[in-house]
């Protein structure tokens, strides 16, 4: 069976839509990819070694791969996850690919599979199905061209027409490979940092004691003292922004924003420090301290995103024995208008605030972060992530933010990926999608093609370089 790739994937099948579609595509696919928020290790770009197996690459940290294999029975282990309890040998790379090869079927009309048939034919000319038959002339393929200089990541970097790509980092990150790129001028791109300070701002976090003290030591401040607290996260993120930074990444089960006056702060760390909150305690200070983040927002321009609603770590037992990001995570119903009220009271209208609102939950878009971004200055609607960053779910997103907010309150495409080869391919989805809902747009005669022309290049460029103060 050949594996192809169709033209005009993704454009609409009426002939006069798809032709529209078609012209709005190109206007856009070959601009650089701007990719604000995601996950990839700096590392990578520094060391430019070679990435090790295809098994590697596209199986053993992608957890929308290993899922759906977990789903239909196979051990994590057959997938080259190894188990922290001393369990059973991982099996070794060809193996793991030969696995997924036999289960390629089961990626038929997913997101990841869209993603892995672009990455195989555009990057490595792969023109036939993964199969059992075919898994050993693949793995080999494959593996050959990663042993090439072509293949090094920073030649990619390049290839993929990268600009800017944000990473994901911990407050107390001494941000070296940071640096090091940026001074390297053999590199070109931009990579920024971003202040990803979760487990440091909640104290059901586990090891959120033993990070209030290194907070403390980098400060010199006592570590008991909630002042000091505040000063040395205030100062890391000084620390981001002189290294680069443009945004504070939030990831939360279901935002809060609690306000607190200092005292009751200061009473609330102490305990927290002591071991004494109950839970209910915990989210108040977790939710006072989001707000604490805003405010900090507002005095030092860090582009502020929020990205909650996901169960971690569902199951209890495979956490237990293959540990997180192992594809058990789950979303959860989602709101945003009374829990955050108390933030955007305060700075919704600020016009230094930038504020990010992500979901998994597709109804919340329509219902609550849509219309605030309609009225709140500072709200910007944030692309789909996650479980709905599938073709059929981006288009439902379109529909459901546009008549309430319109194009220019969102935040423009952000891949959100670890997976370095498939950021070319999400980025030229979101494209062909967003030229498709604007081609049906047109042909309704709901707006006019010079208007389309300019939204999707702004959608691209503009609103990301906007939103994202770049």
């Amino acid at each position: 069976m050949t594996l192809t790739l169709d033209p005009d994937r993704l454009f609409p099948v009426d002939p006069a839509t798809r032709a529209v579609a078609r012209g709005l595509y190109q206007r856009v696919a070959e601009l650089p990819i701007i990719s604000p928020h995601g996950h990839v290790d700096p590392r990578l770009l520094l060391d430019n070694e070679p990435f090790g197996d295809p098994a590697e690459l596209f199986i053993r940290f992608d957890h929308y791969v290993t899922r759906l294999m977990h789903a239909a029975g196979v051990p994590l282990t057959e997938l080259g996850i190894p188990s922290r309890t001393g369990g059973t040998p991982v099996a070794n790379p060809r193996e793991v690919w030969r696995t997924f090869c036999t289960h390629w079927h089961l990626y038929a009309g997913t997101s990841s599979g869209y993603w892995l048939r672009h990455e195989f034919a555009t990057l490595f000319d792969i023109d036939v199905q993964p199969s059992e038959a075919t898994a050993d002339a693949l793995f080999d393929l494959i593996q050959a061209k990663l042993a090439t200089d072509e293949f090094r990541p920073r030649a990619l970097f390049a290839r993929f027409n990268i600009e800017v790509m944000a990473t994901t980092d911990d407050p107390m990150d001494d941000l070296v490979a940071h640096r090091a790129l940026a001074a390297d001028p053999s590199f070109t791109g931009r990579v920024l940092p971003t202040f990803r300070p979760d487990a440091y701002l909640n104290p059901a976090a586990p090891g959120w004691v033993e990070r209030v003290a290194a907070l403390a030591a980098w400060n010199g401040s006592d570590v008991s003292s909630y002042a000091g607290y505040i000063e040395a996260l205030a100062g890391r993120r000084r620390f981001f922004v002189e290294n680069g930074a443009v945004s504070a990444d939030h990831g939360v089960l279901q935002p809060l924003a609690v306000d607190l006056a200092p005292a009751e702060a200061a009473e609330l760390f102490g305990r927290a420090l002591a071991g004494e909150l109950t839970a209910a305690e915990s989210r108040v200070f977790a939710g006072h301290m989001l707000l604490e983040m805003a405010r900090m927002s507002v005095e030092d321009g860090l582009v502020m995103t929020v990205h909650p609603g996901v169960f971690r770590n569902h199951s209890s037992a495979t956490f237990e024995e293959f540990g997180p990001d192992t594809g058990h995570d789950i979303p959860v119903t989602t709101t945003y208008v009374e829990a955050m009220r108390p933030l955007l009271e305060k700075y919704g209208n600020n016009p230094d605030f930038h504020l990010v609102l992500f979901s998994v939950d597709e109804t919340v878009y329509s219902r609550e972060i849509a219309p605030l971004a309609g009225f709140y200055s500072s709200v910007y609607i944030g692309a789909p992530w996650w479980f709905l960053d599938a073709p059929d779910a981006v288009l439902r997103f379109r529909a459901a933010v546009t008549e309430t907010a319109g194009f220019y309150r969102s935040s423009g495409f952000i891949d959100d990926t670890r997976a370095f080869l498939s950021i070319p391919a999400r980025h030229d989805m979101s494209r062909r999608l967003d030229a498709a809902f604007l081609a049906r747009l047109v042909c309704e005669g709901r707006i006019d093609l010079d208007a389309a022309e300019r939204i999707i290049v702004d959608l691209v460029d503009a609103l990301p370089r906007k939103v994202f103060k770049l």
